[in-house]
């Protein structure tokens, strides 16, 4: 096992926060946007969750509800690395060595599509807050902004002398960070 996405990852990470920079009057106020947040992001369905592993295969649980994997998703040809839900909870991406990423309904977990783009293993996705994009860390020391849902490659973030292996986009979508082997961070604005 090398990773697990929740589908309500984003929303629980952000609490009652999102991209408006919404200002609250009390904790109390904040407490109750964010129940109330969850409670619609959720509208009913189940809590999803993924696992990737080096068997090049992953698994869509529905951890509340039982102990049994609802589906086997296949396609990567070697190691899965990284997974992540987009946090509208519509799709998940995984990253792999075989140096593609791939995108899932993050429902049913039906395949939609692969990026092709990076040269060298993809080792870590993240979504923007508004699910519009994806960014992706790879072996060959870029990362790339991709147009969402379609994985329409956007951008190649270059300027690492190694490999990127983590990234993260900010809570309110106006840069993403990269940080390399090559012992730099790098701030990128969108």
């Amino acid at each position: 096992m090398n990773s697990l996405a929740l589908s309500c990852d984003y929303v629980c990470r952000t609490g009652p926060y999102d991209h408006r920079c919404t200002k609250f009057a009390s904790d109390e106020e904040a407490y109750q946007a964010a129940v109330e947040k969850y409670k619609a992001f959720k509208s009913g369905e189940p809590e999803r969750m993924v696992s990737g592993s080096d068997d090049f295969t992953l698994f869509l649980w529905h951890p509340k509800e039982g102990k049994h994997p609802i589906k086997r998703l296949t396609g990567h040809q070697q190691a899965v690395n990284h997974i992540a839900f987009s946090p509208d909870g519509r799709y998940f991406a995984s990253a792999s060595f075989d140096k593609k990423t791939k995108i899932w309904n993050g429902k049913s977990g039906e395949f939609l599509s692969t990026l092709h783009g990076h040269v060298g293993a993809v080792y870590q996705v993240a979504w923007s807050s508004d699910s519009r994009y994806l960014v992706t860390a790879s072996k060959d020391s870029t990362a790339k902004l991709w147009e969402m849902p379609g994985g329409k490659a956007k951008e190649t973030l270059p300027g690492h002398a190694d490999e990127v292996y983590a990234l993260d986009w900010s809570p309110n979508g106006s840069s993403v960070s990269t940080g390399s082997k090559d012992r730099t961070i790098k701030i990128w604005k969108h």
